[in-house]
C-alpha cells in the first residue's frame, strides 16, 4: 500500500461522473410530469449525494409515500432515456483511478444511486472493475450517515485511519466525517465549496488528479496517452 491510505471511497455524481446537470434536468421533468412546483436549480443540486427517496422528500416535503414513489419512477425513466448517451467521466478521472490502482490503494464508491442505477452506469462505461467495493442508498442508509463508509470498511478489512473519502457535497464529507474517516471536496461538483468548508476536509480540489500528490502519489498520465 502506499503512505498514508489503503482505500480511497469515491462518490459517484458530481465527483468522478460529469452527470450533475443531468440530474437536475431529470429532476425537473419528473416535477413537470407530476405538475408539482417548479424549483430552481440550485435546490436540485442541493440535494444531490442524498438516497432518491430522501431528495425527492427534500425537494418537495408536502407529498406522501405514493407521490414520492411516482417522482421516483418518473424521475428514473427520464434519468435512464438520458443515459443512453452517457454523461462524461470529468477531466483526468480515468488516470487518477489508474495512478491510485497502480500504487497499491484500494477503490470504492459509495454513492447515492441505487444499486441498479449504478450496476447500469458501470455497465454502460464499463467503469466497474475499477472498484473493489461499492455501496448504494437503497443498500444501505443514505448520507449523511457513515453506514456505506463503515459498511465498506468492514468489508474491506481496513481502519478509519487508513480511509479516504472524496466528494463534492457536503453529504460526502459528514458521511466521512462521522465515520471518522478524512476527506476530500471537489469544488466542481453538486454543491459550493462554502457548503463543504464546515466538514473540515484537508483540502477541496478543483480536478481530480490534484488527489495523487495530496495524498503522496506521483501525477498520472494525460488521458490521451493511456491505451
Amino acid at each position: 500500500m502506499s503512505g498514508r491510505y489503503d482505500l480511497v471511497i469515491f462518490d459517484w455524481d458530481g465527483t468522478v461522473m460529469d452527470s450533475t446537470a443531468r440530474i437536475v434536468q431529470c429532476m425537473h421533468l419528473a416535477g413537470a410530469d407530476l405538475a408539482l412546483p417548479l424549483l430552481d436549480d440550485d435546490a436540485v443540486r442541493g440535494i444531490i449525494g442524498l438516497g432518491l427517496p430522501e431528495a425527492i422528500r427534500t425537494l418537495y416535503p408536502d407529498l406522501d409515500d405514493h407521490g414520492v414513489g411516482r417522482m421516483r419512477d418518473c424521475y428514473a425513466s427520464h434519468f435512464v432515456a438520458a443515459e443512453r448517451v452517457p454523461s462524461p467521466l470529468y477531466p483526468g478521472a480515468l488516470d487518477t483511478l489508474a495512478a491510485l490502482r497502480d500504487a497499491g490503494l484500494l477503490l470504492a464508491v459509495a454513492t447515492g444511486k441505487s444499486r441498479k442505477g449504478l450496476d447500469r452506469v458501470w455497465a454502460g462505461s464499463g467503469l466497474g472493475h475499477w472498484f473493489h467495493a461499492s455501496r448504494c442508498a437503497d443498500e444501505s442508509v443514505s448520507k449523511p450517515a457513515p453506514a456505506m463508509v463503515e459498511e465498506l470498511l468492514a468489508e474491506l478489512a481496513v481502519r478509519p485511519e487508513r480511509a479516504l473519502v472524496v466528494g463534492d457535497t457536503a453529504f460526502d464529507l459528514e458521511m466521512a466525517r462521522a465515520a471518522g474517516v478524512d476527506r476530500v471536496g471537489v469544488s466542481y461538483g453538486a454543491h459550493p465549496v462554502a457548503r463543504l468548508t464546515p466538514s473540515l476536509p484537508l483540502a477541496v480540489i478543483d480536478a481530480l488528479p490534484e488527489l495523487l500528490p495530496l495524498i503522496g502519489i506521483g501525477a498520472p498520465i494525460d488521458d490521451e496517452e493511456r491505451v
